[in-house]
């Protein structure tokens, strides 16, 4: 089996959208775009992994077990043979089988998709790095939320901006998925 590409998505949980606990700026529009790069991967036949947050602290409010806010979102749901790995961190690599999972896969190169950018994005981006792969990270098909800290609020584009401008320095190349896909058919 030769090293290869898989696809990452990353928490797109149905708490994150309008309604949910924890709605983020832009996360139907985000999860759209996600859509699209995950409908790439499976007419290619390349490997995908859904990555599911449940929340296992005392007093979560989101992505609570048993619950619909903690569901994968209709638009990036999971089909049979895709496998959904469960966490409880930020960082999906974090006391899971998301490493061994990948090294079987003899995984090159790791596209990321998710939610939130400020959060577990940020934090599996780096860890994957760190572990060696080549990550490609589909910058609107992330989102987040507005931020305060000080007393001040960052808004959830500048948030967005300062992540992914951090990460693409040295942990990823982040791109847009429409020019992911354009650059994926040649």
């Amino acid at each position: 089996m030769k090293a290869q590409k898989v696809l990452l998505i990353i928490d797109i949980q149905n708490d994150y959208f309008q309604g949910g606990t924890n709605p983020l700026i832009g996360s139907l529009e985000a999860s759209l775009k996600a859509k699209d790069v995950l409908t790439d991967f499976r007419n290619k036949g390349l490997p995908i992994i859904h990555i599911q947050h449940i929340a296992n602290r005392p007093g979560a409010s989101f992505f609570v077990s048993g619950t619909t806010g903690a569901d994968i979102h209709e638009s990036v749901k999971p089909v049979n043979g895709e496998p959904v790995i469960v966490k409880h961190f930020p960082n999906s690599f974090r006391d899971t089988e998301l490493l061994t999972t990948l090294k079987s896969l003899q995984t090159s190169e790791l596209v990321i998709c998710g939610m939130m950018t400020h959060m577990c994005v940020d934090a599996t981006v780096r860890a994957a790095k760190d572990f060696g792969f080549t990550c490609t990270l589909i910058g609107d098909a992330c989102a987040t939320k507005d931020l305060m800290v000080f007393g001040k609020t960052t808004l959830a584009e500048d948030v967005q901006t300062a992540f992914l401008s951090a990460l693409s320095y040295f942990y990823a190349n982040v791109i847009y998925a429409d020019n992911f896909l354009i650059n994926k058919r040649f």
